[in-house]
């Protein structure tokens, strides 16, 4: 107020400082100042302005909302196998016990997905029309490199924004490949990878009894059981567990391969009886007039 400044001056010089920072504007005065300009690298200049907006609302600036899962993926001689857990969340809460996290791409590449539901959802449609156009217009099977190097350049364009870590798997004619992509656009080429809040203990498991000479039903238990650890062991990650297979013939998920908690009680709440709650009033607009066949909206 008015008052509180005629009587502490201190607070109306120092709420002059914080304006005469925020509307500071340096012009060059040689070429050194504009080749300064223009070197790029983080600008520090909003950050009096923030501060002080910061202060005068009294608001604090948004975080980042940790979302949570496990997935992993393992390569054997002629298949992949991925997998993944099936609670989705909205920062502590449980929005989701039974999502699915296995994405469709080709007949012969899935992924499984880790990040913000949304983008992964949209990211991986958008991959899949890709691939089917590209399908249909060359004649042949979609490789797992082009899936791979589109995501990458995709997500690399914006910079980590686009919340998409993912497990890709798939085999073409080059035979099995696994990839991990990063929301940042970075991809790594590995027999056996994990995503997710709860990675670190999935792969614990997967990196002390993977082999490269394990079968299919042996790699099913095996990303199961890595599975299994990041639920158990990570607060973000629960629910079911779904297993994908793809071999050279196409590619089959599993769902609900695994239910390694169930509910074993459930609150015996009998449901209200009919007309416990009153009817004030009822009144039921027509909006459809139906004569002869032919639909006509009245009004």
């Amino acid at each position: 107020s008015l008052l509180a400044q005629v009587l502490d001056p201190s607070k109306k010089s120092q709420q002059i400082r914080w304006r005469a920072a925020m509307v500071e504007v340096r012009e060059p005065q040689d070429y050194l100042d504009v080749l300064q300009q223009q070197r790029g690298g983080f600008a520090f200049d909003n950050c009096n302005r923030n501060a002080y907006l910061a202060k005068q609302a009294g608001t604090k600036a948004p975080t980042a909302m940790k979302s949570g899962t496990t997935i992993c993926g393992v390569q054997l001689k002629d298949a992949v196998i991925l997998a993944a857990d099936t609670r989705a969340t909205e920062g502590p809460m449980v929005a989701d016990k039974n999502c699915e996290k296995l994405h469709y791409i080709a007949d012969n590449i899935f992924c499984a997905g880790a990040g913000t539901a949304a983008d992964l959802e949209h990211t991986t449609q958008l991959m899949e029309s890709q691939m089917e156009l590209m399908r249909l217009a060359t004649g042949t099977q979609p490789r797992v490199c082009t899936v791979v190097r589109r995501l990458s350049t995709t997500l690399f364009k914006y910079q980590g924004y686009v919340g998409c870590a993912l497990v890709l798997g798939g085999v073409d004619v080059n035979g099995p490949h696994l990839y991990q992509i990063y929301p940042h656009g970075s991809t790594d080429m590995l027999p056996f990878t994990t995503m997710g809040s709860g990675s670190l203990a999935a792969m614990a498991i997967l990196e002390s009894e993977y082999r490269e000479d394990l079968t299919i039903e042996e790699g099913k238990a095996l990303v199961a059981k890595a599975i299994r650890a990041g639920i158990f062991n990570d607060l973000g990650s629960g629910g079911n567990i779904d297993v994908c297979v793809i071999t050279k013939e196409g590619g089959t998920i599993f769902r609900n391969m695994e239910k390694p908690c169930p509910r074993k009680f459930k609150a015996a709440y009998k449901p209200f009886p009919k007309g416990a709650t009153p009817i004030l009033k009822e009144h039921i607009l027509k909006l459809v007039t139906i004569e002869s066949g032919d639909v006509t909206m009245s009004g």
